[in-house]
């Protein structure tokens, strides 16, 4: 990275003769352009603002002019140094660096996902506290289909077999794509990605990355560009890798687990603990506010048609608001760990967040805990998919609630709750104007 010099340098450094100017999508895509290194250099970037209200299909909402200015004008990028990386996968030698897009009046742009984040982080910033997150990436490798009118399967790896069985924390399971774990752990060190344990997953195929704890928004940039990579990990090795929440019926979902907890800014302790080492009235605050405003935020946890199909009983995603110590059953989960490790880990997001909100909405609902003093439910005991389902089932459902509380509402900013809503609702009615298999195979003569 080029935190600890310019642009300018790191560019010379490396004799980088393209750049990649990134920005964040409202998926979490990257948008953006080519520019040679050259100009990068002598010239301003822009993109026009209306790529932060394209739906996931290409569409625009209803209310597409009254979100963005009538004259489909631009908005400015300014590159932050701290994300500039290299492009293994590249042809040439080629830079990457994620932009913060502001408006013509240098104000940070409403609808950049990135700056939402940032707009969270700076409500923790004025009460001397420093978040400290770590994510866990879920993700599936899958046979390469053209077709998606075709059911996806699972790669043949080492062996010239298709995985079938579940086969959790598997060695050899995760040894049968060896090469393309190889090309991933390459592209992630030549980028400086902070990734640490790799694991087999329930589901076939199904691997989980997991991030060295740090800080939000330098965690959410290299989930940002770790999804890209993987992706082009994938590609290189005649696969795919697909972080969609439920990409195959018989099995498992995949998450984004994000590991939060709080430090002082001024003493690097750990709020969650007290001096005696229990936890503190802090840590259960921020705890009531994941359980209160989860339901709210649930479309930011949950971005996608498909992410609904995940919250299903007895399938390794919650399914209620429940918490628990060390509990993988409770969508809030408290794992076993020495005081100053204290954290809670929200179970709740999908793989397929744009991970900037996804980290925005749970610090902010912690957030809103902590300064409405707002007390849990004791921690449960048992098997909490023998509770009842608490969470949004669809999209639509989701939607409504992000809408509903006027502090999520001032703390996301009005007219980005707007965007969010309308496009999402794009997606919704279109997946609605699609008939499934399902429906062709029950109905069709029998109703």
């Amino acid at each position: 990275m080029a935190n600890d010099k310019t642009i300018e340098n790191w560019l010379k450094d490396n004799a980088i003769t393209e750049v990649e100017c990134l920005v964040p999508d409202l998926t979490g895509n990257a948008r953006g352009k080519f520019i040679p290194a050259k100009k990068f250099l002598k010239e301003d970037s822009r993109l026009p603002e209306g790529i932060l209200a394209q739906a996931v299909t290409g569409e625009y909402s209803d209310d597409y002019w009254d979100l963005i200015d009538t004259v489909d004008g631009d908005m400015l990028l300014e590159p932050d140094p701290s994300t500039a990386r290299l492009v293994p996968w590249a042809n040439e030698v080629t830079g990457q660096i994620i932009h913060d897009c502001f408006t013509k009046d240098g104000k940070p742009h409403p609808f950049s996902s990135r700056n939402i984040l940032k707009r969270v982080l700076a409500l923790y910033e004025q009460e001397d506290l420093t978040p400290v997150i770590a994510p866990e990436m879920e993700f599936y490798l899958v046979e390469q289909n053209p077709n998606p009118g075709l059911p996806l399967k699972p790669p043949i790896g080492r062996s010239g077999r298709h995985e079938t069985a579940r086969q959790s924390y598997s060695i050899d399971a995760a040894n049968e794509f060896e090469p393309f774990i190889e090309q991933m752990y390459s592209y992630c060190e030549a980028m400086e990605l902070d990734v640490d344990t790799l694991i087999h997953e329930s589901g076939a195929a199904q691997l989980e990355v997991n991030f060295i704890h740090g800080d939000p928004l330098d965690l959410a940039d290299q989930v940002f560009t770790f999804k890209r990579t993987v992706r082009e990990a994938a590609l290189k090795n005649g696969i795919y890798a697909t972080f969609m929440a439920k990409p195959m019926t018989s099995e498992v979902g995949s998450a984004t687990h994000i590991h939060q907890s709080l430090l002082d800014a001024s003493t690097g302790d750990n709020v969650f603990a007290t001096k005696d080492g229990e936890y503190s009235e802090t840590f259960f605050h921020y705890m009531g506010g994941l359980q209160k405003y989860t339901p709210f935020v649930m479309s930011l946890f949950a971005p996608n048609v498909n992410s609904y199909r995940r919250f299903t009983r007895e399938i390794s995603a919650p399914i209620n608001l429940h918490w628990g110590y060390d509990n993988r059953t409770t969508g809030l989960r408290v794992p076993d760990a020495k005081p100053k490790n204290y954290r809670v880990e929200n179970r709740f997001p999908g793989a397929d967040v744009n991970p900037y909100l996804a980290i925005a909405a749970t610090l902010a609902c912690g957030y809103l805990g902590m300064k409405n003093k707002i007390k849990p439910s004791e921690a449960f005991e048992g098997n909490a998919y023998e509770e009842d389902t608490e969470l949004p089932r669809t999209l639509e459902e989701a939607l409504r609630g992000l809408q509903e509380d006027q502090e999520i509402i001032d703390l996301f900013g009005e007219r980005f709750i707007q965007l969010y809503t309308s496009v999402k609702l794009v997606e919704f009615e279109a997946f609605n104007r699609v008939i499934s298999s399902w429906e062709r195979e029950h109905l069709l003569l029998n109703v």
